[in-house]
């Protein structure tokens, strides 16, 4: 676009918006609260994924770190973010080791894409889970670490807290900071563009664990 076509469109916005014309009230008739008992949520939850090809798992905070080493398995190098409450891990051993990653992606000890592509694995937490869309919400808390290390590494175990989980859109977004860097999760990446053949993989993990952690 030229400088005088941008500067053309401009000024006619601007002379559109000259006499501040008031925004019409949205009318919002949909749903915004869930009426559902919380097991019914949850099991909704697990049923959109498992149809999105994710795998569920449901732990409590003592079988966790067990279940965490079997879907790790040995060897295995994974990463963790900053906050990410170590008493969920596994012991490490020779054969498996956790690396953290700051937050800060500036950081001097914050991995590149390609050592998060070397990694046999990711774990975090999350902040949200949309039982109705089966969408589980990353919003780069410190036991969610930055955008990269849920995208980069092939598999992710994503812990889900059985307290974050919600029926409705409206109530996952009440749950959001406006400003935070949201990633959507539901389902291993997958893609269907070229030939409507179904590709997994391309624009993130290509395995994911969901463990809804009561």
């Amino acid at each position: 676009m030229s400088t005088d076509a941008k500067t053309e469109i401009l000024a006619r916005i601007r002379g559109a918006l000259g006499d501040a014309p008031a925004a019409p009230e949205v009318e919002r008739t949909y749903r915004r609260a869930s009426g559902r008992a919380r097991a019914e949520v949850v099991d909704m939850l697990e049923d959109r994924l498992v149809d999105y090809k994710a795998t569920v798992h449901r732990e409590t905070p003592e079988s966790l770190p067990g279940r965490i080493a079997a879907l790790l398995g040995a060897p295995s190098r994974y990463v963790v973010p900053e906050g990410l409450d170590r008493s969920w891990l596994p012991e490490e051993t020779g054969m498996r080791r956790a690396i953290v990653d700051p937050n800060d992606a500036r950081a001097a000890s914050a991995l590149g894409v390609r050592e998060l592509n070397a990694v046999d694995a990711v774990i975090t937490s999350s902040t949200v889970s949309c039982a109705e869309t089966g969408t589980i919400f990353l919003t780069g808390r410190a036991d969610e670490g930055r955008r990269a290390i849920s995208l980069v590494p092939d598999h992710h175990i994503c812990v889900v807290a059985l307290d974050s989980v919600v029926e409705l859109v409206p109530e996952a977004l009440a749950r959001v900071e406006p400003t935070a860097p949201v990633t959507m999760i539901s389902g291993p990446s997958a893609t269907s563009d070229i030939e409507l053949e179904r590709v997994e993989g391309v624009h993130g993990p290509r395995r994911l664990d969901v463990v809804l952690l009561g």
